[in-house]
């Protein structure tokens, strides 16, 4: 039996800012409020991108391949340092909700951490890490800051800060991420129109490549296209049922299937999990 790691909560004035950004709708585009209002269990989610999450309300479990699982409550900050897949599990509070605000770090943003580490780095290192947010109170405070007063640069330039000060703490390979995957480039085309009906040629022509070589690199990396594409319509029908109150049937037609039972039964083949079990779809 693997051993949990479980953190102390933070203190309640961080995580009240922090909810108050989940508050403004106007905001929400910056990052994503991940919300559950029934206990469940995620399989195998592919997370493409270094990613940081605070846990609001509820509690969380987040395992990767190979490492310890991580027991986190409210409070609890946590960071995905590299492409990795996870098995997360999420209990809502005494109230019924569950509730973190995440947000993908851009490439730009880990630029400007690895200047200002200015040191090597490392690819060693856990892939998802986690701490008490308290520990980063003055970057998520300075973030959230930046956010409500539409000061976009001074938030990048807050969460460069915050990887700096992760680096501090010995956990440099979140400025040292591996290069894309074919498979995560494609899945990023899909996730911006994913009720599109897309063709190779697409790729081809987005990518500039040819079919052979596109199916070539796809099968060396023990994937195929259609795999790549059913992947990330189903990783964003899964953001939208945690963002949203959408009814199953709209979140289907939103990553463009046409048949609700259908996307039902792909999402559940992949995730374990129904797409109304999240509890929050209307």
């Amino acid at each position: 039996m693997m051993n949990e790691i479980t953190l102390a909560p933070a203190p309640a004035p961080l995580i009240e800012r922090l909810l108050s950004l989940t508050t403004d709708s106007a905001l929400s585009e910056n990052y994503a409020c991940i919300c559950a209002r029934h206990e469940h269990g995620v399989r195998s989610v592919q997370i493409d991108q270094p990613t940081f999450g605070v846990v609001l309300r509820g509690a969380k479990r987040l395992h990767a391949k190979g490492a310890d699982a991580l027991s986190l409550s409210a409070g609890d900050m946590f960071m995905i340092a590299r492409p990795c897949q996870l098995d997360a599990f999420n209990w809502p509070d005494d109230t019924g909700l569950y509730l973190t605000i995440t947000m993908p770090i851009c490439d730009e943003v880990i630029g400007a951490a690895r200047m200002l580490w200015a040191q090597p780095v490392s690819q060693d290192g856990p892939d998802v890490l986690a701490l008490p947010a308290q520990r980063m109170a003055p970057q998520l405070l300075a973030w959230a800051d930046a956010l409500r007063a539409g000061a976009y640069g001074p938030a990048r330039a807050a969460l460069a800060d915050l990887l700096v000060q992760l680096c501090m703490l010995g956990h440099t390979g979140v400025l040292a991420p591996p290069p894309p995957t074919l498979a995560a480039q494609i899945r990023a085309l899909v996730a911006a129109q994913p009720d599109r009906s897309w063709r190779s040629r697409d790729f081809e022509d987005a990518l500039g490549l040819s079919g052979a070589t596109l199916r070539r690199r796809l099968a060396a990396e023990k994937q195929s296209l259609l795999e790549v594409i059913t992947e990330a319509r189903l990783s964003c029908a899964m953001q939208l049922l945690y963002t949203t109150r959408w009814p199953v049937k709209t979140v289907a037609a939103r990553v463009g299937y046409q048949s609700a039972p259908t996307f039902v039964r792909r999402f559940a083949q992949r995730y374990g999990l129904e797409p109304g079990h999240i509890g929050n779809a209307g």
